[in-house]
């Protein structure tokens, strides 16, 4: 779970162009909207994107978004348990 939460702060900063930030920057459970990195509803729909495009998950429900990207953690925590391959096996 580690090594995933690093790869997605990394893929956080290099698609939301965050050039100021650093992935240990990036606290595991700080919000990614308003009170923590501050990130707008374009930014949400660029994390959709990365889910659809690096992870091959889709959101199940639009109302789920807020939860599933609370943080790095609950994003880490929605991939692991919606991942292809864990529903392939």
């Amino acid at each position: 779970m580690d090594k995933l939460m690093g790869q997605l702060k990394r893929q956080i900063i290099e698609r939301l162009n965050l050039k100021d930030l650093k992935p240990e920057d990036i606290g595991d459970d700080q919000p990614l909207f308003v009170e923590g990195l501050g990130l707008d509803s374009i930014d949400a729909l660029e994390l959709i994107v990365l889910l659809q495009q690096d992870y091959h998950i889709k959101l199940d429900k639009a109302e789920d978004g807020p939860k599933v990207f609370h943080s790095v953690r609950t994003m880490a925590d929605y991939i692991t348990k919606h991942s292809p391959a864990k529903k392939a096996s």
